[in-house]
């Protein structure tokens, strides 16, 4: 044994996880089971997770009384004190096995909320998960009970449990039966079987779904809460509608602080202090200001044009603002159907179709406004655009057709390719998209004009 130990312990220090995992997977269940109880190492609970699923199942089976109860108390300390987590950068080669379902529910009775973060971290759930939300505030019936045994067990756990719209039927080892609503349960007769009550198949949640899809589930079919079992189908807990709720109404303000160009508060906007709140929305308004400077460097580019041509200028702000309005739009657009559920990867031929077609128009539409504008202004005596004003109006109106359409493109595919790379589309804020249009806009625009008003204007 302390050669074993010792060996475990310089695998530990030298943090060769994929040996480490080799020889626990070797170990049978009673070994095992000595080793994790008995030996002086700190990280017991990490090697615990080293296990294979059916050998952690058969390690806590081979424990009888106080010595399951010291079993999980030790990883209850553990888990509370963090000392189970290896250092981030050796994650690489870290494989954890899941936990055992009975385990983990002896876990989540046990640990305050307070420490639930902690130990979601150590089922290995990532925040993105539904397993971060788990609650055991239910109730569950054996399905050999009668319908006065289910009511006589509502009266003993009901004052402890947050809801109980639905109960749960497990056997044995938990695993997930039949679910029956309370209206189901008043209305059975009397000494009828729990066997017989509710539905055989109802919608589970796994607890390593991602949150947007459970959201997506409790959206579509309305629940009030939705069971959660582990790979072997395991009842873990409950989710409600109002943690998804809550949830969703995080993600929105995050995404909406986002696309605004600011970072996420943590705090309300009432309760953010002064300065928390500008280094928040510095950072961007720095990286866009700097942005922007390119605008300054293209329109140096077309010194020539301008100082030839001076009515291109009083176009500028015109055509370029229409690229980063239409590519705002479109990003907007785009985050809140991603966010929905409603668009994802496979759908980014569909959307690259439609914001074409939806930018060819409304550039279309832009431009014959900006058009008539100039034949306007022309013909009244408003302005005087010299005598090429013709081969200006359409200049400006063919600039911006593409500088709509670019736009339109642009924040619809940069939101998706974030999207595609695993970052947050809602970085892809408005500012951001509409720097970028103003900067590509004025290329657009300018040789746009050297096309059509070379040896006229210029």
């Amino acid at each position: 044994m302390k050669a074993l130990e010792r060996h475990l312990q310089l695998l530990l220090d030298t943090r060769d996880w994929k040996r480490l995992g080799q020889v626990m997977a070797a170990l049978d269940p009673h070994q095992a089971a000595e080793i994790i109880t008995d030996i002086r190492i700190p990280q017991r609970a990490l090697l615990f997770r080293l296990l294979p699923t059916a050998s952690a199942a058969a390690v806590v089976e081979s424990l009888q009384g106080d010595a399951r109860e010291s079993f999980i108390t030790m990883l209850c300390t553990q888990i509370r004190a963090g000392v189970y987590l290896p250092a981030p950068e050796a994650d690489d080669d870290l494989r954890l096995e899941e936990l055992p379902g009975c385990i983990v529910r002896h876990l989540l009775e046990r640990l305050s909320a307070t420490d639930r973060e902690a130990l979601f971290r150590y089922l290995g759930y990532s925040e993105t998960c539904i397993g971060g939300m788990i609650r055991t505030g239910f109730i569950a019936l054996r399905p050999e009970f009668t319908t006065e045994e289910a009511f006589e067990q509502i009266r003993r756990y009901g004052a402890g449990t947050e809801r109980f719209d639905r109960l749960y039927v497990v056997d044995g080892d938990w695993r997930l039966l039949r679910t029956i609503g309370i209206r189901d349960l008043l209305l059975a007769a009397p000494g009828e079987p729990i066997s017989r009550i509710g539905a055989l198949c109802c919608t589970v949640l796994r607890a390593d779904e991602e949150r947007e899809a459970v959201a997506a589930r409790f959206r579509s079919e309305g629940p009030a809460s939705l069971p959660v079992t582990d790979s072997a189908g395991t009842l873990l807990g409950v989710v409600s509608s109002e943690e998804i709720l809550r949830i969703e109404r995080e993600e929105a303000t995050e995404d909406f602080q986002k696309i605004g160009g600011a970072e996420e508060l943590e705090l309300s906007y009432t309760r953010t202090p002064l300065f928390s709140l500008v280094p928040k929305r510095a950072g961007w308004l720095v990286v866009l200001f700097l942005s922007e400077m390119l605008t300054a460097s293209a329109m140096g580019h077309f010194d020539d044009e301008i100082a030839r041509a001076v009515v291109l200028a009083l176009f500028v702000p015109l055509v370029i603002s229409n690229g980063g309005n239409s590519g705002s739009q479109a990003a907007s657009l785009i985050i809140r159907a991603l966010a929905l559920g409603e668009l994802s990867m496979r759908n980014i031929g569909y959307v690259l179709r439609k914001e074409l077609l939806s930018g060819l128009l409304l550039g279309a539409i832009l431009g014959a406004i900006g058009f008539i504008r100039i034949v306007i202004w022309q013909a009244t005596g408003l302005y005087d655009y010299g005598p090429f004003w013709g081969w200006v109006g359409v200049s400006v109106a063919v600039s911006l057709l593409f500088i709509v359409l670019w736009g339109t493109l642009a924040g619809a595919m940069i939101s998706l390719l974030l999207k595609r790379i695993g970052l947050d589309p809602a970085t892809a804020s408005a500012p951001f998209v509409a720097t970028l249009a103003d900067v590509t806009g004025l290329v657009i625009y300018f040789s746009v004009a050297a096309l059509f008003l070379t040896g006229k204007l210029l």
